[in-house]
């Protein structure tokens, strides 16, 4: 296989940027910027998420078999840069950014512009990122986005021409 062909074409996939966050209750939260989504099923509503399998998140939401997707907006590119690195919690913070917690004990980030709370259904192990099917069990919107819902959704190529991922 041509490598650069294969780096090329993976990277024309699309990507939304959203943040995963799990929570324990016993002070290990975790948070990742994923993009790797999808809705798997209409009914139940089901999302699928690749997580970094070695990622601090992975091993929250595994363990709690719980999650919240938090949807970032076009004007969270910032946002999106704070969790590509592990989680921290300081001053009530979240990696800086204020969170409150959803019905399933998970942080649901207060700058994201929707989320969803999920119970895992199914993690699949496969190469170095697990895939999450969760079920959707609560939904959050801040405001109903003007005209198509995924066009709010920040993307890959938001971040720059120089931030890709895939290949």
């Amino acid at each position: 296989m041509d490598a650069d062909a294969k780096k090329t074409t993976l990277r024309m996939i699309p990507y939304g940027i959203y943040v995963l966050t799990a929570d324990d209750g016993k002070g290990n939260i975790g948070a990742a910027t994923v993009n790797w989504v999808t809705q798997g099923s209409f009914a139940p509503p089901l999302v699928v998420v690749g997580v970094k399998g070695d990622s601090g998140a992975h091993t929250v939401v595994k363990g709690t078999g719980k999650f919240a997707l938090n949807m970032l907006g076009k004007d969270h590119k910032g946002l999106a840069f704070n969790y590509f690195k592990p989680a921290k919690m300081e001053d009530g913070k979240l990696s800086g950014q204020a969170f409150h917690y959803g019905a399933n004990g998970t942080p649901i980030l207060d700058a994201a512009i929707a989320a969803v709370e999920c119970t895992v259904r199914q993690i699949v192990s496969m190469g170095d990122h697990d895939i999450v099917v969760g079920e959707v069990t609560d939904a959050h919107l801040q405001t109903p986005p003007p005209g198509r819902p995924d066009a709010a959704i920040l993307e890959m190529k938001d971040l720059g021409d120089n931030v890709f991922y895939g290949g």
